[in-house]
């Protein structure tokens, strides 16, 4: 098949389409009879914020370019007004599956369990006096009405703000008002109950059952709750920006304001006022998202914590510790990696801890991406600049919904005395290193840390992500040398251990694939084996459909965006692709290829997206120590035969499960065995 020829709808999946096919599978977790009643909750509740995000930044997007009157086809072949058409009929008919699930499954098996989300009406009588109580004494307090009028125009509503329209009348003339539900206490309030029993209600309905209390010597003629979403893409414009920390604080500034892009409202609701509502918010009310059912199911976040049922749950486990006396003496004992959940993360945090402590370390280098609130490793690296240690951070202070807490921490390092690069102009840094400066016996050592995940204590209990230590020098050379790339002036080149985007990284995987081809033509034995959680970039698609028109056997795990179509004849028929998605986020990128059987083995930040390649900071890094390239491989394989939790991406584009076998295996559960071992 002569793919250039093509329309690009027969040889890729959209990015979005695809986006919107693995958030299905994260439903049907959801759906799952596997799994624990109140991890389905979870599950749901994860797919609510999942479609939240993508509608901020890939709808917003979307109706950036309708507004904007673009009408070009797309890298996949979409102009966009048909791929907002095909979007838009996906999310329906997935709020549909979703509402469907939770008010009827879900419902059912938490009733069945004791555990009752009630309406203001099913309340008993000590209930409704506990509910009365906590609306006299927490919400009323909190809660402001806002009446829409002349003198009082429309409020600014952030996004993902929920507020209760208010249609009122008095002395024959209608007026509009405004509640908002508030965000600053949790949303489910736990009622009194039987013993072995839980009981809550929705704050919203709390609020609504008191309307009245805001509203005394008016009638209320019509109410219903509705919701805001906004574009919450940030579109600065870097190149003219002299301080780039400034410049995305004024983005985030803008978000209040910025477009909407989503209104959803409860399905049973008062025309006029939804009338007066859309032209207040100015947001069409054709394009109204009508909800029969809870708005914003994250409120689903909350139910697990607050409900003392362990069997409701994953069986639980407690990630292998890995502890060492020192943790210096270890690296330089021999290189070695962590595999996360599945072993603690205590060790990273060490390093970071043990360098900020040691009279020995003399400086400390690391990049950020993602933090955790309360972080341990930030708080070594203020304690490592208070005890006189030369700290440098990168602070990638754009990586996205967390520009705020990032700002927020390179504040806090500067204040402690860190140098602080928070960004480079039209790029994010998003390579996970951290480099720690020794004075030993014999002069300057050198300590590596690289990752395929973020130094993130709390993502590290949910995600699968793998950690590398190291002490050897050329790494060591290599990681000092791009600290400098990103903090000065220094040309990058081709390094010993390290290959990093945006300078060569889509070639050197090129070349990879190349000997793959090669070694197919010569030898047979051509062989690609990868996991990571997006493909979506077209000239790797191209590449890859070219090594299996060569004969080469490519094995892909990709968690989330494929745009890939495996088993396609004459184009894709030696690619299969699955994706995992189970009680961990798979996140972790492992990349192997054959290499005539001696296997070259790869960690790496980046994904096979454009974004990756192009516009990020990334750095792959090859393993040579047999016995970890051993353990990799092992890795990939468990995955590979997972039957349980892992869907076949077939070549209509849709995903399977496996077929079911007498003896299932999820890769998951097996390696919280393996690791317990």
């Amino acid at each position: 098949m002569d793919i250039k020829n093509q329309d690009p709808k027969n040889i890729f999946i959209h990015r979005d389409l695809s986006w919107l096919s693995f958030n299905e599978r994260v439903l049907e977790e959801a759906m799952d009879r596997g799994n624990p009643l109140l991890e389905k909750v979870k599950f749901l509740a994860i797919f609510a914020n999942n479609l939240d995000e993508f509608l901020m930044v890939r709808v917003a997007g979307l109706k950036r370019l309708l507004d904007a009157g673009y009408n070009h086809k797309d890298n996949f072949g979409y102009y966009p007004q048909e791929l907002f058409s095909e979007i838009q009929s996906r999310i329906e008919s997935l709020l549909e599956r979703l509402y469907s699930l939770y008010k009827g499954d879900i419902t059912k098996e938490l009733e069945k369990n004791k555990i009752f989300i009630l309406r203001a009406d099913q309340l008993n009588a000590e209930q409704k006096k506990a509910a009365k109580r906590y609306f006299e004494t927490t919400i009323f307090p909190i809660v402001t009405p806002m009446a829409i009028d002349p003198g009082h125009p429309f409020p600014v509503l952030v996004s993902k703000t929920k507020a209760f329209g208010v249609y009122l009348g008095r002395n024959d003339s209608p007026y509009l008002a405004l509640i908002t539900v508030p965000k600053s206490i949790p949303r489910l309030f736990k009622l009194p109950s039987e013993k072995n029993e839980f009981c809550f209600i929705l704050i919203d309905d709390i609020i609504r059952e008191n309307l009245e209390t805001f509203f005394k010597g008016f009638k209320i003629l019509g109410s219903f709750l509705f919701r805001v979403i906004r574009d919450s893409e940030l579109s600065a414009e870097e190149e003219y920006s002299l301080d780039l920390l400034k410049v995305i604080e004024s983005e985030i500034q803008k978000r209040p304001k910025a477009k909407v892009v989503c209104l959803q409202i409860e399905k049973n609701h008062h025309p006029q006022l939804l009338e007066m509502l859309s032209t207040g918010i100015d947001f069409s009310k054709d394009q109204v998202s009508l909800i029969d059912g809870d708005l914003d199911l994250t409120y689903l976040f909350e139910l697990p914590g607050q409900v003392n049922k362990p069997d409701l749950f994953y069986q639980s486990y407690v990630p292998v510790k890995t502890g060492f006396e020192n943790i210096f003496d270890k690296i330089k004992e021999s290189d070695f990696i962590l595999h996360f959940p599945y072993q603690s993360f205590h060790p990273t945090v060490d390093l970071i801890q043990s360098a900020a402590r040691d009279n020995d370390v003399l400086a400390i280098k690391m990049t950020l991406y993602r933090a955790n609130e309360n972080s341990a490793i930030i708080k070594a690296l203020i304690e490592a600049a208070k005890n006189k240690k030369q700290v440098t951070v990168l602070v990638e202070i754009k990586a996205r919904f967390d520009e705020e807490k990032n700002i927020y921490w390179t504040r806090e390092l500067e204040a402690a005395g860190c140098h602080v690069i928070y960004g480079i102009l039209g790029m994010k840094i998003h390579s996970k290193m951290t480099m720690i400066v020794r004075r030993e016996e014999g002069g300057i050592r050198r300590y590596v840390h690289l990752s395929t995940g973020n130094y993130n204590e709390k993502t590290a209990e949910i995600y699968t992500d793998i950690g590398y230590f190291t002490a050897n020098d050329d790494f060591a050379k290599d990681i000092s040398d791009v600290f400098n790339v990103i903090t000065g002036y220094s040309l990058p080149s081709r390094w010993k251990r390290i290959i990093s985007a945006p300078y060569d990284l889509r070639q050197y995987f090129f070349e990879l694939i190349d000997k793959e081809i090669a070694a197919q033509k010569k030898y047979k034995n051509g062989l690609i084996f990868a996991k990571f959680n997006s493909l979506e970039d077209p000239r790797m698609i191209e590449k890859l459909y070219e090594a299996s028109n060569a004969g080469v056997k490519i094995n892909l795990i990709v968690r989330g965006i494929c745009c890939l179509i495996p088993g396609v004849e004459g184009m894709s028929e030696n690619i299969e692709v699955k994706s995992i998605v189970g009680r961990f986020l798979e996140h972790s990128r492992i990349y192997m290829f054959n290499n005539n059987s001696d296997s070259r083995m790869f960690l790496a930040s980046a994904d096979w997206m454009t974004r990756n390649f192009d516009r990020r900071v990334e750095l792959l890094f090859e393993v040579n120590k047999e016995e970890l390239k051993q353990h990799l491989k092992f890795i990939l394989e468990e995955y590979w035969k997972d039957t349980v939790k892992s869907r076949i991406l077939t070549s209509s584009k849709g995903y399977v499960r496996p077929e079911k076998t007498d003896n299932p295996f999820n890769a998951q559960e097996s390696l919280i065995g393996y690791y317990a071992k």
